[in-house]
């Protein structure tokens, strides 16, 4: 069962951030500090830790990528930040440069329950929840428990995702958050580059296929710039991207839940078969090539197009095909 921590080390001065993005001057007794290399190792092995491949574990320690995937993101006061595996709490403690609740998911048990000293060290006044759990799997029921007695609006949702996604699971996360939390506005998380190509590609690119179709349902993306593996401890092997997106809300998106779902199942059959034409490749959801042409027809799409052609709202057409 996941469980949920947080800390309210002292009272916040009135002061708070103003401009969204841009923090408030800093006031005596409330800095942040970051962590820089020194303090990241340092922290690492009073804790006894050592990062793992397996969780996808690879800690930022230069302050200054920190400050800038905070400023990307562009968050402020009044936004409530979800950050997904914080690790020893680098990227935690930028975002509290600039905001003042932060809710963090980290699934290691003992960086979960080192991190609240950590920022009640380094960030004096700050509040941090953390829920110790997976993210692929996170509820709001779980989120709503850890907010538990707050009237706070952050009690709904999130309103942002910032976050260091590990790598090997950055998609499924990603896309998961999204359908859980409808209060989501904004997104900036660093990823392998690759992933962030795929999720921010248009259709007819080589590159474009399931993550973007699928993240288009959500909003609009953009890549936000690459990152040096020399700011990681370990350095990865691959190379990183920031992707950014602008999330709609539940009432801008190409539908309800019910098509969101039929949509997904239509885009995950035609890129099954990306090489064939959607007559072929949507033969198994319609019962037969002759079937599906005529769907297709019905919805505009050329049944002699392949996946790569069509966009999240020539998909959502097909689909409502399907009800009819």
């Amino acid at each position: 069962m996941a469980g949920a921590q947080e800390t309210a080390p002292g009272e916040r001065a009135d002061a708070r951030v103003g401009a969204r993005g841009a923090a408030a001057p800093d006031r005596p007794g409330d800095a942040v500090a970051l962590l820089g290399p020194a303090e990241v190792r340092e922290l690492a092995a009073s804790l006894g830790i050592h990062p793992t491949k397996r969780l996808g574990q690879n800690f930022v320690i230069d302050p200054n990528t920190i400050r800038r995937i905070v400023a990307q993101a562009g968050i402020g006061a009044d936004d409530h930040v979800v950050e997904v595996g914080p690790g020893l709490g680098s990227l935690t403690l930028g975002l509290f440069e600039v905001c003042d609740d932060v809710t963090v998911v980290e699934i290691d048990p003992a960086l979960a329950e080192a991190l609240p000293r950590t920022i009640a060290a380094r960030a004096p006044g700050r509040m941090v929840r953390v829920i110790a759990a997976d993210a692929a799997t996170l509820t709001a029921e779980t989120w709503r428990t850890a907010w538990a007695g707050h009237a706070d609006p952050a009690a709904a949702g999130p309103t942002a995702v910032v976050a260091n996604l590990p790598y090997n699971v950055a998609v499924p996360i990603l896309l998961h958050l999204l359908e859980t939390f409808p209060t989501i506005r904004r997104v900036l998380v660093m990823v392998q580059a690759e992933v962030a190509e795929r999720v921010a590609a248009a259709p007819g690119g080589r590159v474009y296929g399931v993550p973007s179709v699928k993240a288009a349902w959500y909003g609009v993306w953009r890549l936000a710039g690459t990152v040096g593996t020399h700011v990681f401890w370990p350095a990865p092997n691959v190379t990183s991207a920031l992707l950014a997106g602008e999330i709609r809300p539940t009432a801008e998106r190409p539908g309800d839940e019910a098509l969101r779902r039929r949509t997904f199942a239509l885009v995950d059959a035609a890129f099954a078969q990306r090489r064939k034409t959607l007559r072929q490749s949507l033969s198994g959801v319609f019962g037969s090539p002759a079937a599906a042409e005529t769907a297709l027809t019905a919805a505009g799409v050329d049944p002699r197009a392949r996946a790569e052609r069509l966009g999240v709202a020539e998909f959502a057409g097909v689909a409502r095909i399907m009800t009819r």
